[in-house]
């Protein structure tokens, strides 16, 4: 698998990423998926201490344990789990930050991460304490570099000419171009992208038809009607799908999850066939250039 640099830092990342939070609960499920992407040639792994109230970094942790060397990994912070673990509120204070990425770390079962990544956050944050923040964690060895996770332009806006940022992470799909007109943006700003949502929960693969409802800028009328075209151009709706995303060189790497091993091999097959596709002109012109109507 092709690997990708990640911003202005001087990490290498697979093109297609192991999205943590669909693995299964328990580690003896999880371990065959997490073991398949690594030889697969995944080694870009991205979890958050919400997921599963920190259980998800903690099956991760016990099965790629013995292949840090291996991995890129990255979490992200700033919902704090209530005393039962039922709820959680927003925390970017430095205070919680820095006990946070330590209790991260306890569970991944290392000494550092690679990515640590704002899991949100508003105009109303105290962006330059979380990046003071992130800065120090840098300088400590605790993390490798840092950036943010958000659908918000404005904050995307604010938040990037403040920090030394290597990723954003996003939604962005063949349904969901919206990111696409602040790309030059955030390449500008030394940063890359790493999408999420490529799949558009299951409509951008071979499956669509079993899956196909309304998408938030189409119909299904109009969605049935434009996947069919698609599939009948290009064959591979799942391969256009991650083809598509990994075209911009903005984009460092899309995230998929996989909550089968089956799933995953699906995945990587795709992707094997999207090398073949350079030719995206028909489904620029089909699908909708949409831009951000909220959060500007």
């Amino acid at each position: 698998m092709e690997k990708r640099q990640l911003g202005q830092s001087t990490l290498q990342i697979s093109e297609i990423g192991l999205g943590c939070m669909s693995l299964p609960p328990a580690i003896n499920e999880a371990k065959p998926i997490l073991l398949e992407a690594l030889q697969s040639g995944i080694t870009y792994f991205d979890t958050a201490d919400l997921y599963q109230f920190g259980h998800n970094e903690t099956v991760i942790g016990e099965v790629l344990k013995n292949h840090r060397h291996q991995i890129t990994l990255a979490s992200k912070v700033g919902n704090k789990a209530n005393a039962t673990k039922d709820g959680w509120t927003w925390d970017i204070s430095k205070a919680y930050i820095e006990t946070a990425v330590r209790e991260s770390l306890k569970r991944l079962q290392t000494d550092y991460l690679d990515v640590y990544q704002l899991h949100g956050g508003t105009l109303d944050d105290d962006f330059d304490e979380v990046i003071d923040t992130f800065e120090g964690l840098k300088k400590q060895g605790l993390i490798r570099s840092y950036g943010i996770s958000t659908l918000r332009p404005n904050v995307l806006q604010t938040f990037l000419p403040l920090a030394q940022a290597s990723t954003v992470m996003m939604p962005y799909s063949l349904l969901d171009r919206e990111p696409e007109e602040f790309f030059p943006f955030i390449q500008q700003q030394g940063a890359s992208v790493v999408s999420r949502g490529t799949l558009a929960k299951g409509l951008l693969t071979t499956a669509w038809e079993e899956r196909l409802q309304a998408h938030t800028h189409y119909d299904e009328q109009t969605l049935r009607q434009l996947l069919s075209q698609l599939t009948a151009q290009y064959g591979n709706l799942h391969a256009l799908a991650l083809a598509f995303n990994l075209r911009s060189p903005v984009v460092a790497s899309t995230i998929i999850g996989a909550s089968s091993v089956t799933q995953l091999q699906q995945t990587i097959k795709a992707y094997q066939v999207a090398q073949q596709i350079d030719d995206f002109a028909f489904a620029k012109e089909h699908t909708k250039l949409t831009t951000y109507t909220k959060h500007r």
